[in-house]
């Protein structure tokens, strides 16, 4: 067992690791989305030719945005919420909704991460490919896989955080 100041020491650090590693990931991504429209545009209007393929980089760059992106927004409490009701229940039945929620969600996220993974090794026996270029499918499922199940994990380790209350005059009534 680690001592507390070394366990919140090493939690902070991956953490951070986790934000670094999440956020350059779908930025970098959202770039290339960015780069290649652009350059799409300009060959299309200069040239009179779209870029090969830029439909398909797009989807797949699309992809490492959305599930780059989830454990971040989990993280950081991001998400959408309905919280309208939440200022009438006592607090102690908030902490436990929040920690059920938070249950749910890692369940669901361990669950899809352990199915992708497989239907990664699927497509990777079946040699699946995009249409146009000929990319392997199987390397992004896996990944798809491997960020819904941080994204569990990430839920985990909030079950036990208090839940997080919206700062006055933060968010919109449904």
């Amino acid at each position: 067992m680690r001592p507390p100041g070394e366990r919140r020491f090493f939690l902070l650090s991956m953490k951070k690791t986790l934000e670094t590693a999440c956020g350059v990931l779908a930025a970098a991504a959202l770039f290339g989305i960015m780069a290649l429209t652009f350059l799409d545009v300009c060959s299309r209007k200069l040239l009179d030719n779209s870029i090969p393929g830029s439909l398909e980089l797009t989807e797949l760059m699309m992809v490492a945005v959305i599930f780059a992106a989830l454990p971040l927004v989990s993280l950081r409490a991001e998400h959408v919420s309905f919280d309208s009701l939440d200022s009438w229940l006592p607090a102690g039945l908030r902490r436990r909704q929040a920690m059920l929620v938070h249950l749910l969600c890692a369940a669901a996220m361990l669950a899809l991460g352990w199915l992708m993974w497989r239907e990664g090794g699927q497509f990777l026996a079946t040699g699946e490919t995009t249409a146009q270029l000929k990319i392997l499918k199987a390397p992004f499922i896996y990944a798809m896989g491997v960020l819904c199940a941080l994204t569990g994990l990430v839920h985990l380790g909030l079950v036990t955080q208090p839940p997080v209350e919206p700062a006055e005059g933060e968010g919109a009534a449904l």
